[in-house]
């Protein structure tokens, strides 16, 4: 996978089009499908990269909020 194009690779793995992704990290699908088949800008791998970061936080955010909850539950009973 690491030969394949980072924008594809990218939509793969978020399961997103490329209208998708460009609308996530501010740039229009044009600027998408033109990396898509060449190579993205670094500007527009750093956007990638952040947005990638961005959705992982997320997720260990609400991971920490479930628990917090859950032992708040826990703590009440």
């Amino acid at each position: 996978m690491e030969n394949e194009n980072l924008i594809k690779q990218t939509c793969k793995e978020l399961n997103l089009t490329y209208k998708q992704l460009g609308e996530a990290i501010g740039y229009s699908e044009s600027a998408i499908k033109n990396a898509g088949v060449g190579e993205a800008s670094e500007p527009m791998k750093k956007a990638i990269e952040l947005y990638k970061e961005t959705l992982e936080l997320k997720i260990k955010l609400q991971k920490a909020e479930n628990f917090k909850s859950n032992l708040k539950d826990f703590l009440a009973d």
